[in-house]
């Protein structure tokens, strides 16, 4: 793991400057290119520009690690109005939510009945293909129990998703029992700071994994059961390796789906949906995005070069 990224990863976490760099003036800057603004609205509109050029979207409220029961049912009641405003507007987009946002290191059972009413009425207004409630996964800590309340949640519910993370060990293991079930799985490199003993330290190894890991994602057994396959990375040589295989292996161009970041490699995006295959682009919006963009400036270097041309420009 770089210096540069192990640095970035400790200020993600630092309570300190996630107070006081969102005032930073090059800061707020930078976090507009990943950003379309701080309101839901503001992410709307952009949600709306994406439909118009052919490409699918999520849409996330920033926010993470909450501890006061009354916040968190707000943010439940938040992610209501957010799918009856897309329901509204006609908008395919689905959601994406952390766990921590909705309860969960309060209460497992007060967690899973928020999740629960996010998965009833998102499902209550689909018509076949059913938009998805997909769950972020976070720290290492929080993956059995993520885990446990997605394939709970699954039994009942087909319209939920859940997120993987290539960089850690068990993953591989993980997805054993995924793909058996018919999971929607959303496949990440990794993006927290996690020991050597739980997770591959270096790049290259990552992105070996990650590979192998859509192989399995992607393979005939897992279509076979149903596996809904979101292949989340802005690395254009893994995407270039991924599509050679996927054509070798005969499986059709529209039902592949490759995920990122709003404003984040935007001519691959449209390339791959003018292409055929399906793209889909996570939008953030909300004031708590300091985590969050560390977090993002640490996955690639070219953000932090982008950060420094703020910083430069006054």
């Amino acid at each position: 793991m770089g210096m540069m990224r192990s640095a970035l990863l400790m200020a993600s976490e630092n309570s300190w400057l996630r107070e006081h760099a969102p005032r930073i003036g090059f800061v707020r800057r930078t976090v507009e290119r990943f950003l379309p603004g701080e309101k839901l609205e503001d992410a709307l509109a952009a949600v709306q520009r994406l439909a118009d050029s052919g490409i699918d979207t999520l849409l996330t409220h920033l926010g993470e690690g909450i501890t006061d029961r009354a916040e968190a049912e707000n943010v439940t009641t938040h992610y209501l109005s957010v799918i009856e405003k897309i329901r509204a507007a006609r908008l395919t987009t689905e959601i994406s939510v952390k766990l921590t946002q909705l309860g969960l290191d309060l209460d497992r059972e007060f967690c899973y009945a928020n999740i629960v009413k996010l998965i009833e009425w998102l499902r209550a207004g689909s018509a076949p293909p059913q938009k998805v409630v997909w769950i972020d996964m976070e720290q290492s800590p929080y993956v059995d129990v993520t885990l446990e309340l997605y394939r709970h949640a699954r039994k009942v519910y087909p319209n939920v998703g859940v997120c993987v993370q290539a960089y850690l060990y068990r993953t591989e293991r993980d997805l054993e029992s995924l793909i058996s079930m018919g999971a929607a799985v959303r496949l990440v490199k990794g993006a927290y700071n996690e020991p050597s003993e739980i997770a591959f330290p270096q790049k290259a190894d990552v992105d070996e994994n990650y590979f192998r890991l859509a192989q399995s994602l992607l393979s005939a057994d897992a279509r076979q059961a149903g596996v809904r396959t979101a292949l989340a990375t802005h690395d254009l040589n893994l995407i270039s390796r991924i599509r050679k295989w996927a054509s070798e292996q005969g499986i059709p161009k529209n039902q592949m789906e490759f995920a990122m970041l709003y404003g984040i490699q935007r001519e691959e995006q449209a390339r791959l949906a003018r292409e055929g295959y399906r793209c889909s682009v996570l939008v953030s919006y909300g004031s708590y995005w300091f985590p969050w963009f560390m977090r993002r400036l640490a996955e690639r270097p070219a953000n932090v070069l982008f950060l420094a041309r703020n910083f430069w420009g006054g």
